[in-house]
């Protein structure tokens, strides 16, 4: 099959490394791609939010199967033209994508079909929403409805910080993703990242994650797109998972289904672990970037079957092996990330620091440059690698972190600390 991968990040990378490997592969084109994607496909200066182009790149290479990566081509319909055109695709439909492009849209199919959430309202009104947050009272969270990059949530500690995220959202902070917020009540528990292919009718779960949002090693400083993660998620047992399915995943695909828009694709649950049971935070409708990285590390079988079983309704013949070692992934990121940070910077000893036993290396942010790798975003590497324990994965991670030579980078020192503290606590 000629396969046409589009996005340019490390989420991308992982997926371009675990499609090279299919022996259902004639050829691998990733648009626009990056640094590090350059070694695992052809990569091609497509502009993917033209949806016209990418047809055209299809038709004039015979492409078989598009893979989308990110969520604003599918938010944007790019699955619904490609199908117009009679290309095979991977992802949701547009108006299944209002999943993740529209938080107040999952909130309130979770309030119809009873799927387990934190309580919420929605405001367009600055004074209104204030005036919710004062009621409730602090910490709360505050989230644009939109695609804000991952940076769209703010859970506010005080209610001055409350205050001050609404007028930032309402006031323009995040453009036209910021028209309307969702303040929803604070859930104290463990975060957990589930991830299922489904199909429009058959849903399949994928190995689980646990990602580290905040920029900071103790989960200190502000809300990024992640900064590291680790598969499985030691805090989702097999019960849980079958809860998670019976009282949150498939209640959200037959609502979807009864609304005429059946869901196809991978569905991104971030999952709430409370007191009361798991409680979903938010749906995306791609693969989690750090997670994905760990995922693809992790996955035995050919992911190439079970991406095109999701477009053709065939999920329920489909099943995925996963190597048992755990894997884990730390970001290393552009200081000054997620605020303003440098671009253009020179990185070196990648080579040396792939060479690691169990240790792959993933481009986020990435430029090729003559001999130079640049860095080319905030989340530029991820330093993922895979051993028999948590531990030792972690170890392996951060030794290849001290090998690659970028002075204007940082990491969090502390990826995986709850899964390495229950195994030290289980020895």
């Amino acid at each position: 099959m000629n396969i046409l991968l589009l996005g340019s990040g490390g989420r991308e990378h992982a997926l371009a490394w675990k499609i090279a490997r299919s022996p259902l592969l004639t050829k691998l084109w990733c648009a626009p791609g990056n640094a590090g994607i350059a070694e695992q496909a052809a990569c091609v200066a497509l502009d993917i939010a033209d949806h016209a182009a990418v047809i055209a790149f299809c038709k004039a290479n015979a492409v078989d199967f598009v893979v989308v990566g990110p969520e604003a081509p599918l938010a944007a319909g790019i699955v619904d033209d490609l199908a117009s055109a009679g290309i095979k695709a991977f992802g949701p439909s547009k108006a299944a994508a209002r999943l993740e492009s529209s938080k107040g849209f999952t909130k309130d199919i979770c309030q119809a079909n009873a799927i387990p959430t934190a309580a919420y309202q929605r405001f367009s009104d600055a004074d209104a929403a204030k005036a919710y947050i004062r009621q409730q009272g602090a910490p709360i969270v505050i989230k644009a409805d939109g695609l804000a990059a991952g940076k769209g949530v703010v859970v506010a500690m005080t209610l001055d910080e409350a205050m001050a995220a609404i007028d930032m959202m309402l006031g323009g902070g995040f453009g036209d993703a910021g028209a309307e917020a969702v303040v929803e009540e604070f859930m104290v528990g463990e975060e957990a990242s589930f991830f299922v292919l489904c199909d429009g009718e058959h849903a399949l779960p994928m190995a689980t994650a646990q990602d580290h949002k905040r920029a900071f090693d103790g989960d200190k400083g502000p809300n990024t797109g992640g900064m590291g993660a680790y598969s499985p998620a030691p805090v989702m047992t097999q019960a849980l998972t079958r809860q998670v399915m019976d009282e949150i995943i498939y209640p959200t695909l037959r609502a979807l289904s009864a609304m005429g828009t059946p869901y196809k694709g991978v569905l991104f649950a971030g999952l709430m672990i409370t007191e009361e049971g798991p409680q979903l935070i938010e749906y995306n409708v791609r693969f989690g970037d750090p997670e994905c990285q760990v995922l693809m590390l992790r996955m035995m079988s050919d992911i190439v079957p079970a991406l095109l079983a999701c477009c053709e309704g065939q999920l329920d013949k489909v099943s995925l092996d996963w190597f048992p070692d755990p894997a884990l992934t730390v970001v290393m990121a552009a200081k000054g990330y997620p605020g303003t940070y440098e671009k253009g910077t020179r990185i070196a000893g990648l080579d040396r620091a792939a060479k690691i036993p169990g240790v792959e290396i993933f481009h986020a942010g990435t430029l090729a440059s003559g001999d130079w790798i640049l860095a080319n975003g905030g989340r530029v590497l991820d330093v993922t690698a895979s051993a028999k324990t948590v531990a030792e994965a972690q170890r392996r991670a951060y030794e290849a972190i001290g090998v690659i030579n970028w002075p204007e980078g940082f990491c969090r020192r502390d990826i995986g600390w709850q899964a390495v503290a229950r195994e030290r606590r289980g020895k």
